[in-house]
């Protein structure tokens, strides 16, 4: 239940606080005054776009804080790890670049969760919503949700999903004569060179280097042969300086122990000397260069790089190739088989997936004539006493004769006159017929949907006489089973009212403001009176204002 809503800077409202109450919550005032724009912060706090515009004109943001009581929202709490308080606050700011930001209970969320939880707050109705009856592809949706299929729809997805895996991977399969034998005839070209070419990981690498050493082995036999000789192999080499050193030196250290070190370190340089050397001299006859070698790793290389350049790859992408070649064979050879599988498989999945679509079919049929008399019933109590509603379904055409909502097309039929053959909504309903024709459909629907709150726009468009009676009479009651917000026009549906707010605007200084007052009675019967009478309240119509509101206060004791 919404508890308190703080506006600041929406268009003409530069600050209103509303607490509505429980029951039947009715906003009044003129036309233009700053109605819906308390309806247009309840949907942006709960989500909805917010754009710049919302931003009262010379404001650098705006701002809607509205405070909730946690029913329906628990889930919702615990799955995005947020302390489940005795309130739940939403804010949600705009600024006047059109960045806006949201919280719940302090903790930043996205505008995508926050409609999410705002969906388990409030089902806001708002002043076109009504229209949507005319949309034949939403009637579906309707009849679902009365029938509370979420479940079925869910597992019919499932099976429809595999039903289509299945399908697409038979379609895969299924290829042409002509276009086996290609793809059979590349695979074994593509397997074939590449096998022969017998190409080893890293082998290029080791081919290049190889080639290099090559390319440079007189000079790099000088410089082995000289290395070697200047350490070790003539006199005057680094060796034999390094011996006589050490003598010299052991000698001093005879007469000077400290000098003991000293002769350590000229013996450990004479050994890695020596060392060097030998590693020198091995590699120098390690080295055997065979007279055709060199021609041997061009032409080895030019092979390999002639490869890469056909195939668009290098060495890695090769050995890559090779195996899809292989595996391309190997599931051609064993597509007959796989075909007869996959077909086997696709005709169970086909099988359990239009199954479930007959399920589907059969809970919408049963549920589409207890909708009908749930929809008939609630209009005749709103002045529609020869009304015929029919949900009418239809096979979906072509193949496999279902999707992933079903096999049915669903449209609701309405006949308002007696006589007349039932027909599209979208064609026979009148403005004042369709709001109420979605007012029982919303006052059904809330049955199941366990939200606490509803808000309705005018939903008294096109409502007068007798019916604006009736649809008073209706919203009061279904204020009994949840809190409802209403904006009217209408005196019959403001007289019900549990809590009445007035909302006005004013002029000061060339800036226009919007001002949002609770209602006593003294204030709701010259508030009645105005919505008979206009700006001219009399008497007469004060005291027909109050007869009026005494009756809706004694409607509402015996409900």
């Amino acid at each position: 239940m919404l508890t308190e809503l703080h506006i600041e800077n929406i268009a003409v409202i530069e600050r209103a606080d509303i607490e509505p109450g429980p029951g039947l919550n009715v906003l009044t005032g003129e036309t233009g005054a700053g109605k819906s724009i308390v309806i247009d912060s309840l949907e942006a706090v709960l989500g909805a776009r917010a754009s710049r515009e919302l931003v009262r004109t010379g404001a650098e943001r705006a701002s809607v804080t509205a405070a909730f009581t946690t029913d329906g929202a628990e889930d919702w709490l615990s799955e995005n790890e947020l302390d489940e308080d005795e309130n739940l606050v939403i804010r949600r700011r705009v600024n006047a670049d059109g960045k806006s930001s949201a919280q719940v209970n302090g903790t930043p969320v996205s505008a995508a969760e926050l409609r999410t939880l705002g969906s388990r707050l409030l089902d806001i109705h708002g002043q076109n919503d009504g229209r949507q009856l005319m949309d034949e592809t939403r009637h579906r949706d309707y009849l679902d949700s009365f029938a509370g299929l979420a479940p079925e729809l869910e597992r019919h997805r499932e099976l429809y999903a595999a039903y289509r895996e299945a399908a697409s991977a038979l379609k895969k399969l299924e290829i042409s004569e002509a276009e086996r034998e290609r793809r059979e005839r590349e695979f074994r070209m593509t397997a074939d060179e590449l096998t022969a070419a017998n190409i080893r990981p890293g082998e290029e690498e080791q081919l290049t280097a190889r080639r290099e050493l090559l390319r440079n082995s007189e000079k790099l036999t000088e410089a082995l042969d000289a290395a070697y000789a200047a350490l070790y192999g003539e006199d005057g080499s680094a060796s034999e300086l390094a011996g006589e050193a050490s003598g010299w030196a052991q000698r001093a250290a005879d007469m000077a122990p400290e000098l003991d070190e000293a002769v350590a370190e000229i013996e450990s340089a004479r050994a890695s000397i020596e060392d060097a050397a030998e590693r020198l001299r091995d590699f120098r006859e390690s080295l055997d260069f065979s007279p055709g070698e060199y021609d041997a790793l061009e032409t080895r290389l030019s092979q390999l790089r002639r490869l890469e350049k056909k195939y668009g790859t290098d060495e890695s992408g090769l050995a890559d190739l090779l195996e899809r070649a292989k595996q391309g064979l190997e599931e051609l050879d064993s597509s007959d088989e796989k075909r007869c599988e996959l077909e086997a498989e696709l005709a169970k999945r086909k099988k359990a997936a239009y199954n479930s679509a007959k399920e589907l079919s059969k809970l919408r049929k049963a549920a589409g004539e207890e909708l009908r008399q749930r929809i008939e019933a609630g209009l005749k109590e709103l002045s529609m006493p020869s009304v015929r509603f029919e949900t009418e379904l239809t096979p979906l055409g072509g193949e496999p004769g279902f999707d992933e909502t079903g096999m049915d097309e669903v449209r609701f039929l309405i006949s308002a006159n007696a006589g007349e053959t039932p027909g599209r909504i979208s064609k026979i309903a009148s403005g004042g017929e369709l709001a109420r024709i979605m007012l029982v459909m919303k006052d059904v629907l809330s049955e199941r949907d366990g939200v606490p709150a509803m808000v309705f726009d005018e939903i008294d468009e096109g409502v007068s006489g007798i019916a604006a009676q009736r649809v008073a009479e209706k919203l009061a009651r279904l204020a009994r089973k949840k809190q409802v917000i209403c904006v009217t026009h209408l005196p019959q549906i403001a007289a019900m009212a549990d809590t009445h707010f007035r909302i006005a605007k004013t002029e000061r200084d060339g800036r226009t403001y919007t001002q949002v007052t609770p209602l006593d009675r003294e204030g709701r019967i010259r508030e009645l009176a105005r919505l008979h009478g206009g700006e001219n309240v009399t008497e007469t119509t004060l005291a027909s204002a109050a007869e009026q509101l005494d009756a809706a206060s004694n409607y509402k004791g015996g409900l």
